[in-house]
């Protein structure tokens, strides 16, 4: 008997020993990801969890029935990694968790992903030193560490990762000098500027350009050589230095008394300057509100934001006021144009056969509600008794005569397209300037795109973006047609207005030419071509840019720079041009977008075409009926085809097929 419970055991043992251990497979990778989104926190990954295969989630693509890319960029991951996570993805050839704010120290189990290739984690907030772990990934090919808080040397271990083609550490807080032992033969972009390193700079380093090692105490090619001293800025004495026996020269008293006295009187002349600033921004604000004396008085909205540019929520702050143009409206009868000429009486002017039913003393009774302050002045949706509702812009800064401005704004009145927001009527006199609109009921496009973020968001598919894409071109196209001076001057997508079926409407269109040049606001900066000096004088090829730069915004799902309050936004050309240029890879496109497999085709065609668009030089761009035409392309091509590519087919990567 005990003999064969030995001989059980002996063969029970020898089976352990030939059973082989669970390899990693799809279903670890699917854990893996699962852990990873509980572990940070910010936008909601849009993963079906219900899906047993996670090679459809957003971000995520697979061959071989293994996960071997995760592109997660911007969007708003925050926390820290913890260890054993990404280590489980082993097959990993590419993973890119650039602009977001995670934190703390790159998981070490990093080194689990031998095979990984493409390593993007820059503008996080990584810190501590750069671990050792990565120099054993011998297969790195871009290394992109850059815009986060490393610290500590660089290592010498980077010199084996003898296929390294990019390493960026730029814009951290890397001490010491630059080890001799970095010398990689395949190295093509290596930049290490904006950190406190010192010391002369390797010669194997010494082809790159200035801009690779400036910010730094470096010296040596391409820098200044090292024997040379550095010149110190005018008026800067240089340092103590030995006085005979050796003693160090020391400020006499008198330069000491000299230097307080004149610390005290300057700072007594911040102190005045600062008091008369205020005073005088104190003065400004009580004479714009000085129209209150008339019918009602003009409200201070707390926190009020642009018309269309308010990304909280849509078109409306949800503020219950009188209308405060109303009020100036009532008070003033001087210099109204009725007609041809200048009388005392308050009409509103209608344009061609817009149904007049409803005058100026409906308005003063409306009830009204803030939109919001735009480029052109403030807006309000305004409910008439009748219940017609109405958008009333109050312009602001327009110092042009009644003459030309009932020329300019019948020529804006005149223009008639069913993807632009009909001018309905206009009020003028020497105080007050008034239109009335259609109101849009679904706000802006700014607004759709950028508002709720939350997890009750609706994603926005294809065929909704490029619909909306085609609707503006149509409209601009329309205004480019009425001459060759005719020119739109403020595109951007808070003035894309939509209807409830998601139809586009332009808005604030000839209204450039109305106001002061001191109506420059840093909202347009984004989508304002380079070439532009003075926004009331916008050419054709500008607003073909501005629409380029409203493309990429459609298509990213971020805003361009300046073009939110409470966000910095991007410089979207120039980001989306690196990396078209680093990668071309998914990761330009919005999560919300890459849900749709079977239009990848489509959606890098609208992305050459607003690259086109964004063109620097204004020869360079397509005209509007040119763009037009092509997005009708597009349009059609994505409802008509019935087939499914793969995803790889939107990323025309070269970082994978040039990293093996």
């Amino acid at each position: 008997m005990q003999l064969r419970i030995l001989a059980l055991l002996s063969f029970f043992a020898a089976s352990a020993i030939l059973v082989p251990v669970a390899e990693p497979d799809l279903a670890s990778d699917r854990a893996a990801l699962l852990a990873l989104r509980s572990a940070v926190g910010g936008r909601t990954l849009l993963w079906n969890a219900n899906l047993q295969s996670p090679c459809s989630w957003a971000g995520v693509q697979c061959e071989a029935n293994r996960v071997t890319a995760l592109r997660l960029p911007g969007v708003a991951l925050s926390g820290q990694i913890p260890d054993g996570i990404l280590g489980n993805l082993t097959q990993l050839r590419t993973l890119s968790l650039r602009l977001n704010t995670l934190s703390g120290q790159l998981p070490s189990d990093l080194a689990s992903c031998t095979d990984l290739r493409n390593l993007y984690v820059q503008g996080n907030q990584f810190s501590g030193p750069i671990p050792e772990s990565l120099f054993s990934l011998r297969d790195l090919v871009r290394l992109n560490l850059a815009s986060n808080k490393f610290s500590g040397e660089i290592p010498a271990g980077f010199g084996n990762l003898t296929r390294l083609r990019t390493l960026f550490l730029e814009n951290n807080q890397l001490s010491g000098s630059i080890p001799a032992e970095l010398k990689l033969p395949n190295l093509e972009q290596f930049n290490v500027s904006d950190n406190l390193l010192n010391g002369s700079i390797p010669d194997s380093l010494g082809a790159f350009a200035n801009t690779s090692f400036s910010g730094n105490s470096l010296c040596g090619k391409p820098l200044a050589s090292c024997s040379q001293e550095i010149s110190l800025p005018a008026g800067v004495p240089p340092a103590s230095t030995d006085n005979g026996g050796g003693k160090k020269k020391k400020l006499s008293g008198a330069a000491v008394a000299g230097i307080v006295i004149g610390c005290v009187f300057g700072f007594i002349f911040l102190v005045v300057l600062l008091m008369y600033l205020c005073r005088q921004k104190g003065g400004k604000k009580t004479r714009s509100v000085d129209i209150a004396t008339f019918k009602h008085q003009e409200l201070e909205i707390p926190g009020e934001k642009p018309v269309g540019e308010v990304e909280n929520g849509g078109y409306s702050n949800g503020y219950s006021v009188a209308v405060a143009a109303s009020a100036a409206m009532a008070g003033s009868g001087k210099g109204e144009v009725n007609g041809g000429a200048g009388t005392a009486a308050k009409k509103l002017i209608f344009f061609g056969n817009s149904a007049k039913v409803f005058d100026l003393e409906d308005l003063l009774r409306a009830s009204a509600e803030v939109l919001g302050k735009g480029t052109f002045g403030t807006a309000y949706k305004a409910v008439l008794e009748a219940g017609i509702t109405v958008a009333v812009k109050r312009l602001k800064d327009v110092n042009v005569a009644a003459k030309e401005f009932k020329e300019k704004i019948e020529a804006v009145g005149a223009m008639d397209h069913q993807n632009l927001v009909p001018l309905r009527a206009y009020y003028y006199s020497n105080d007050e300037k008034l239109l009335v609109h259609d109101y849009m009921p679904m706000g802006s496009l700014s607004a759709l795109l950028h508002g709720n973020k939350g997890a009750g968001r609706t994603p926005l598919n294809w065929e909704i973006r490029s619909a909306i894409a085609l609707g503006a071109a149509r409209g601009i196209e329309y205004l480019h047609s009425q001459g060759p001076n005719v020119s739109h001057g403020n595109i951007k997508s808070s003035n894309i207005l939509l209807t409830t079926s998601y139809d586009a409407r332009v808005s604030d269109f000839g209204l450039a030419h109305l106001v002061g040049p001191s109506t420059t606001p840093n909202h347009i900066a984004g989508y304002r071509a380079p070439e532009v000096t003075d926004p009331r004088r916008v050419s054709q090829k500008a607003d073909v840019y501005s629409f380029g730069v409203l493309l990429l915004e459609l298509l990213t799902g971020k805003a361009p720079i300046h073009a939110l309050l409470n966000e910095e936004g991007v410089d979207l050309p120039r980001w989306v041009q690196s990396i078209v240029r680093e990668e071309w890879t998914s990761e330009v496109f919005d999560l919300e977008l890459l849900r749709y497999q079977n239009i990848g085709e489509e959606m890098v065609q609208l992305l050459q075409l607003a690259i086109d668009c964004a063109a620097q030089y204004p020869d360079k761009r397509p005209s509007m009926s040119e763009v037009r035409s092509q997005i009708e392309g597009l349009c059609h091509s994505s409802s008509q085809k019935d087939r499914a590519p793969q995803l790889d087919q939107v990323n025309e990567v070269n970082d994978d097929a040039s990293s093996r």
